[in-house]
């Protein structure tokens, strides 16, 4: 069978790649052609494009870079049709996903999609698109199969590919991880600022500016596999930090807290059972946009999944270097740490458990293979 697959960002890439993983499995003869990143590319197929390429955050930036996604999307169009495959599975990164799903549907292809756009979180109304457009739906976070249910719409939910993934890594050595990247001994708060360059400058700033109040603690940059090192240390006026390169599982692994900008990082913090608090600063007139569509309480998968506050969430003024050293320090208090862990492991539970990627590739293939 002929598989193309849309991914975008360093997730996409990651659950792209075991979904690949998994199809190669059931169909080892499989021809995949997919838009992602390194990960994929390592399972093997054709990349055609790298998702570094179109890493465009917020509204005024997508609007700012307009002329470049619509020539990607007629790329995109124009890709398939020559490729002509039997399904083409999207994996979020709604934006640019959705526009090729409406084309696609007409076309007459066959349209599976994996993780859901966030229409549980702003402008519902998309979901009548996503019913005429997606043949199946395959949703990896439980609340979503009821939303999409209020709407008559039945989705699959396969539990967190997270959870796989997480569950592959192996287990580090933390002495010789230390003395790989020359780390003391001091424990280790971890950073992570996200994967664009425009989050990262709104967010490491203010992370690294309350590094001289824990001074019994390390700091260290978790970098992104989509940025060079140069660009960081920029950031970087003090020996106390230090970076790591495109290691965050191994980094979590050992870490006794974290920083972390909201996104799928939160999740992956959590289920490393590492206490966090969530930031997240965006440009003005994008989180006002943002602040007008969004109907949520939280903004981070954690409080959302579990339906209350587990993780201090840090939002635009609120982000600030007190409030940010207040919560740091309340997370390395032993009572809240404990307090966190528990709810830690009633996440994972609520996630479904393993398999994710094992489930959608089967799925996937029973559709063509009926």
């Amino acid at each position: 069978m002929k598989y193309y697959i849309i991914a975008g960002e360093a997730s996409g890439d990651l659950h792209g790649s075991n979904l690949m993983k998994a199809l190669f499995k059931i169909d080892p003869h499989a021809d995949i052609r997919f838009w992602g990143g390194d990960l994929m590319q390592n399972v093997g197929g054709t990349l055609v494009t790298h998702y570094k390429d179109r890493a465009f955050m917020g509204f005024t930036e997508v609007i700012g870079n307009l002329s470049k996604i619509f020539k990607f999307i007629s790329f995109c169009k124009k890709d398939i049709s020559a490729f002509n495959p039997d399904t083409i599975i999207f994996i979020d990164n709604s934006g640019f996903n959705l526009r090729i799903a409406k084309w696609a549907k007409q076309a007459q292809f066959k349209t599976n999609y994996y993780i859901s756009p966030q229409v549980w979180a702003s402008r519902a109304s998309r979901v009548k698109k996503i019913k005429r457009d997606v043949d199946h739906m395959y949703v990896i976070l439980p609340f979503v199969k009821s939303f999409y249910k209020t709407y008559n719409y039945d989705v699959h939910f396969v539990g967190h590919p997270l959870i796989d993934a997480i569950a592959q890594k192996k287990q580090v050595d933390a002495i010789k991880f230390r003395a790989t990247h020359n780390l003391s001994n001091k424990p280790i708060i971890a950073l992570l600022p996200g994967s664009r360059k425009q989050e990262i400058t709104k967010m490491l700033s203010v992370m690294l500016s309350i590094t001289k109040h824990f001074t019994d603690y390390q700091f260290v940059i978790a970098g992104a596999p989509s940025q060079e090192f140069h660009f960081y240390k920029t950031f970087i006026k003090t020996s106390q930090v230090s970076f790591i390169d495109n290691k965050t599982y191994d980094l979590l692994s050992i870490a006794t807290a974290a920083l972390v900008t909201s996104g799928t990082a939160t999740l992956e913090t959590a289920l490393f059972k590492v206490p966090q608090v969530v930031c997240y600063k965006g440009g003005k007139i994008s989180y006002l946009i943002a602040k007008r569509i969004i109907t949520l309480k939280y903004i981070s998968l954690v409080n959302l999944i579990m339906d209350k506050e587990v993780v201090k969430e840090l939002i635009q003024d609120d982000f600030n270097s007190n409030t940010l050293k207040q919560e740091l320090a309340h997370i390395l208090n032993k009572d809240k740490r404990n307090q966190m862990f528990l709810e830690y492991y009633n996440l994972e539970t609520k996630l479904g458990g393993a398999g994710a990627s094992n489930k959608v590739a089967q799925l996937i293939y029973n559709t063509l293979n009926p």
